[in-house]
């Protein structure tokens, strides 16, 4: 009897749930009779760190009603209060208890954070027209009465963005993130430099800019070209692109995601995708007698740094200024596709290699170029990963000694994984499983589930939509059945998996349009994959809450690709 009145309960809990159209879902909610009415009389209450989160809950709020909504530091009827309650602690730095009855809404949590998700779930509780700009006339600004108790499962809820292959304005990246706060996102990766692009103003090498920060053309995509063809046989739009962020900028964008609790995380490419920094600064290569310039098509260079003493100072110093706008415990080094043909060509890295005992004294460069493995096939030398290894150890011990943390793409833990690193995995889960079972904290983003660049449905012009070239395609079904915990960690090995993250690359998304159109609502799934506990997933009653969620989409004027009509967008 007690099985079945608790299935009852669980079962009106998920009707009642959906009946409220929220995304992502929260971890309980149960509701109840009546509506709190928003009027002219209806008050903001909060005190002490409360008051910053009521204010941006007003601001909010006031241009759709046309409502005063004062703040005031007490008041029991007719108001919303905000309340920072260590009773709270049980659900975490970033969760909420919301209790809407029909005289008063509440909203406590034990932490700031936790109190700016329950707002955001306040304005998912008004009708639609809260998120317009302007006085919406002959509505009823109702909330329904509930009893929230939420929670996030994941500390790391990620949304990755490539502004390096091509520059997207600042204006866009505040909006972005003013769309991750509304989906309890709350780690913005700012993908900032490329061999096609680097983005951001470092004042100690300012040709990083001038430089490094235009290309004089970018190749036009065509049906049936893959982006590993060689140059000469691509087309071009002999049009120049670039762009950079001031350091100024970057503060204006880290204060406005702190403003929302995002953490920016930097993403400093090395030691390959560097071909703008080397066009810049060609000392910094392999070949300094022979100039690069900014690469104008896609792919994977063998263009990358050096391993001498005055390239790693570059790179660190490069880091001290990074670690000045940026508080983030978390650093990103990239650390992915880094051919090794360069190293095995040149004779100061051999002798790096000799110094380190990577390899023996009497070791040629004919011995690592003609190197091949235990099946007899001609591969890289063991001892070029170790050297990588080594240069990303080097950054990982300037960051640990200013008190931050490096995390890299899961190619970081060829040739041994630095002591204090944490691993993205992107090519599948193997290497955030190795990572784990290791003892290292591991972010999971596999390319099959959180590439949201790929294509979502089956174009019929593929090149316009995504860099796939034989990627599967990620619909919003299999976006929102990922599991970030792979199977087969223990307990303990899964307390390292911190989270999870969805990318988005631009070799073919070269506006911002053009990017919401990859994310949305594909994004909003995978924040429900980061927040909601996995036992309540339901993907049909996801669906059901999100055709009222689009109409929030719709009042922000996002560019989300539409549910309807759409082949094959459902299905896994």
């Amino acid at each position: 009897m007690r099985i079945r009145i608790a299935f009852l309960l669980l079962l009106t809990g998920m009707l009642t749930l959906r009946g409220q159209d929220l995304v992502p879902a929260p971890a309980k909610l149960v509701k109840s009779d009546g509506v709190f009415t928003l009027g002219l009389l209806t008050r903001l209450v909060a005190t002490g760190e409360a008051r910053a989160i009521a204010e941006r809950l007003r601001e909010d709020l006031r241009p759709a009603t046309g409502l005063p909504l004062p703040l005031a530091e007490r008041g029991e009827t007719d108001a919303i209060r905000l309340i920072l309650d260590p009773k709270s602690a049980d659900l975490g730095e970033e969760g909420y208890r919301l209790v809407v009855k029909p005289d008063r809404v509440e909203i406590r949590a034990s932490k700031a954070a936790g109190l700016f998700y329950g707002t955001r779930t306040l304005l998912q509780l008004c009708p639609v027209a809260i998120f317009r700009q302007a006085r919406v006339q002959d509505i009823r600004w109702t909330l329904p009465c509930v009893a929230i108790e939420d929670q996030p499962r994941f500390a790391w809820r990620g949304s990755h963005l490539d502004v390096a292959r091509h520059f997207m304005p600042k204006h866009f990246i505040k909006r972005h993130l003013d769309l991750m706060a509304l989906h309890k996102l709350n780690v913005f990766q700012w993908h900032l430099t490329e061999d096609q692009g680097w983005r951001i103003e470092i004042k100690k090498y300012p040709r990083l800019t001038e430089v490094g920060a235009w290309r004089r053309e970018t190749v036009i995509p065509e049906f049936g070209r893959l982006i590993s063809e060689r140059p000469n046989q691509l087309r071009f739009d002999n049009t120049p692109h670039g762009g950079f962020y001031s350091q100024d900028d970057v503060r204006e964008i880290v204060r406005y995601a702190a403003d929302r609790f995002i953490t920016v995380v930097p993403e400093i490419e090395m030691p390959g995708h560097c071909r703008a920094a080397l066009a810049a600064y060609p000392e910094l290569g392999n070949n300094p007698g022979q100039p690069v310039e900014v690469a104008t098509w896609w792919g994977v260079f063998d263009t990358i740094y050096n391993v001498n003493d005055r390239t790693l100072q570059f790179n660190k110093d490069v880091l001290t200024e990074i670690l000045d706008l940026f508080p983030s415990r978390f650093i990103h080094i990239g650390g992915d596709e880094v051919p090794k043909s360069e190293w095995a060509r040149s004779p100061e890295a051999l002798k790096r290699m000799k110094e380190l005992g990577l390899v023996p004294q009497e070791t040629s460069l004919g011995d690592l170029q003609n190197y091949r493995n235990e099946k007899g096939q001609p591969a890289e030398h063991p001892a070029l990963h170790q050297l990588q290894s080594w240069f990303v150890g080097q950054m990982d011990a300037f960051l640990a000694a200013r008190g931050r943390r490096l995390i890299g793409w899961d190619e970081i833990l060829e040739g041994g994984l630095a002591p204090g690193a944490t691993v993205m995995s992107w090519r599948g889960e193997t290497g955030g499983i190795a990572a784990a079972r290791a003892g290292h904290d591991v972010v999971m983003a596999p390319a099959p589930y959180t590439y949201l660049n790929n294509y979502q449905f089956e174009p019929p012009r593929p090149e316009l939509f995504a860099a796939g070239n034989g990627r599967p395609t990620l619909t919003l079904a299999k976006v929102y059945g990922y599991e970030p915990v792979p199977s087969g960690l223990n307990a303990e090995e899964t307390r390292h998996v911190l989270g999870a993250q969805a990318e988005m690359w631009t070799e073919y998304l070269p506006t911002p349009a053009r990017v919401e159109d990859m994310a949305w609502p594909r994004l909003a799934a995978f924040a429900e994959v980061c927040w909601a506990p996995k036992e309540s997933r339901d993907f049909r009653g996801f669906l059901d809450r999100l055709n009222v969620h689009l109409k929030r989409l719709d009042a922000l004027d996002v560019n989300y690709r539409p549910l309807e009509g759409v082949r094959g967008y459902h299905q896994r």
